[in-house]
C-alpha cells in the first residue's frame, strides 16, 4: 500500500501531470476553432522541423518531467537544438506522442466532473457526463469517491509514459553521451591532478618544515636558526597558495586553474632544498623556454617530489639535479647517495606520481639505486605526440 501511495506524495507527479496539460490547452483552443482533431497533429510536422523546437521541448521537460537531474551533464533528457535531421524528425514525433498523451489528459479531466455530478445528484438532480443515465439518489454520494481512483491511476501512469516517451525521443544522441563521458573523464583526471598537487606541495612543504625545524633545533646557532624559520615560512606560503588555489577550484566549478609554476622557476626548489641544508649541484643545458607549458608545469613538479623524497628519506645529503632539453626531448635526474634504509625511498605516493604525470605526458620515469646513489630519471617528449584535450585539462591548462 506504501508503495501504490507514495507517487501520490511526490510533487513530480504534478509537474508530469502539469506537463500533459499545456498541449492539451493549447489544442482546446484550436477546437474551438475547427473539429478537425487531426489538424493538431499535422501542424506539429513543421514545428518540430524547427531545430530550436528540440531545445524549447528539452528545457520544458526537464523542468518538468525529470527536475531531479535538471542542470546535470548526465541528463537523460537533452536540452539542445536538433544538429541533425534525424533529431529534427524525432522532435516531431515527440509532438506528435505528446500530443495524443495529452488528449488522454483532457479525458481524465472528465473523471472529477463524473465526481461533482455524482454529489449534485443527491440532491435530485439528474447527473450528466459520465454519470449520465443514474438515477437521482443519495446514494450517489458514496460512489462520488470512485472517478478519482482511476484518474489518481492515469496522473501517475501518463506522467511515467511522458518521461519514458522524452527520454527515448528528447534523449541525448551517441555523439552527445560521448562528449559527456569526456568532460566526466576531464573532470576525473583534473581532480586526480589537483591530490597529486597537494601531495607533492604540502608534501614538500611539511617535509622542509620538519627538516629545518630539526636542524635548527640541533644546531644552536641562532643565525641558522633566522634562516631556518625564514625557509619554513617562505615554503608554508608557497603550499598554502597551492592549497588555496586547488580548494578555489573546487568550490567554484568553472573557475579557470591560475598559474601553476614551470622549471622556469625551479630555482626556488633548489634554494629551499638548500636552505634545509641538501647539498645541491644543479646542472641545465639546453633552453628551458623552448618545453612546452604543460611538460615544463610537470617538470616542475616531478623535480618538488624528487626533491622532496631525497628530504624525507635520506636527510640533507648532497643532491646532483641534471636537467637536459635535447633533440626534442626533456631529460631531468635527480640523484642522492644512498647512506643504508635511510637512503631508499618509502612507501608513499610520491614515486608512483611521478610515473603517473609522466606516463600522462607520454614519457617514462624510472627509478633505481646504482653506483651507490639512489636515481630517479624522468623524459619526456616535447613534440611527436598528439595532446588531448584530457591531457591538457589535466595538466591545468
Amino acid at each position: 500500500m506504501h508503495r501504490i501511495l507514495t507517487p501520490l506524495t511526490s510533487a513530480v507527479t504534478y509537474s508530469r501531470w502539469l506537463h500533459m496539460l499545456i498541449p492539451a490547452a493549447a489544442a482546446s483552443v484550436w477546437f474551438f476553432i475547427s473539429d478537425a482533431f487531426w489538424a493538431p497533429l499535422l501542424f506539429a510536422v513543421p514545428i518540430g522541423l524547427i531545430p530550436a523546437m528540440r531545445l524549447e521541448e528539452g528545457i520544458q521537460a526537464q523542468l518538468l518531467l525529470t527536475p531531479s537531474e535538471r542542470g546535470r551533464p548526465d541528463a537523460s533528457i537533452a536540452a539542445a537544438s536538433s544538429s541533425s535531421w534525424s533529431e529534427r524528425w524525432r522532435t516531431v514525433l515527440w509532438l506528435e506522442v505528446r500530443l495524443l498523451i495529452s488528449a488522454g489528459a483532457i479525458l481524465a479531466l472528465w473523471l472529477p466532473v463524473a465526481s461533482i455530478e455524482l454529489v449534485l445528484s443527491a440532491a435530485g438532480r439528474p447527473p450528466g457526463g459520465l454519470a449520465e443515465g443514474l438515477d437521482p439518489h443519495w446514494w450517489n454520494v458514496l460512489l462520488a469517491p470512485l472517478p478519482i481512483v482511476p484518474l489518481l491511476v492515469l496522473v501517475v501512469l501518463g506522467g511515467r509514459l511522458s518521461t519514458a516517451a522524452a527520454r527515448w525521443l528528447l534523449g541525448p544522441s551517441p555523439t552527445d553521451r560521448l562528449t559527456v563521458l569526456e568532460g566526466l573523464t576531464e573532470e576525473l583526471l583534473e581532480r586526480n591532478r589537483m591530490a597529486r598537487e597537494l601531495h607533492d606541495s604540502i608534501g614538500h612543504a611539511l617535509t622542509v618544515a620538519v627538516v629545518q625545524a630539526g636542524a635548527a633545533r640541533t644546531a644552536n646557532d641562532p643565525a641558522f636558526t633566522e634562516r631556518a624559520l625564514a625557509a619554513i615560512e617562505e615554503t608554508g606560503r608557497d603550499a598554502l597558495e597551492d592549497l588555496e588555489r586547488v580548494l578555489r577550484v573546487l568550490r567554484e566549478s568553472g573557475t579557470p586553474v591560475s598559474r601553476r609554476p614551470t622549471l622556469a622557476e625551479a630555482e626556488r626548489l633548489l634554494d629551499s632544498a638548500r636552505s634545509s641544508g641538501a647539498k645541491v649541484d644543479a646542472r641545465v643545458s639546453g633552453d628551458l623556454g623552448l618545453v612546452p607549458a604543460p611538460v615544463s608545469r610537470e617538470g616542475y613538479r616531478i623535480l618538488q617530489e624528487s626533491l622532496t623524497n631525497v628530504l624525507r628519506h635520506a636527510g640533507p645529503v648532497s643532491v646532483r639535479v641534471t636537467i637536459t632539453v635535447d633533440d626534442g626531448r626533456l631529460e631531468l635526474e635527480v640523484a642522492n647517495p644512498l647512506s643504508g634504509a635511510a637512503g631508499l625511498p618509502g612507501s608513499g605516493s610520491g614515486l608512483r606520481g611521478i610515473r603517473e604525470r609522466a606516463t600522462l605526458l607520454g614519457g617514462k620515469a624510472r627509478t633505481e639505486s646504482r653506483e651507490d646513489e639512489w636515481r630517479v630519471s624522468v623524459s619526456l617528449p616535447l613534440d611527436g605526440i598528439r595532446w588531448s584535450d584530457a591531457v591538457h585539462r589535466s595538466s591545468g591548462r
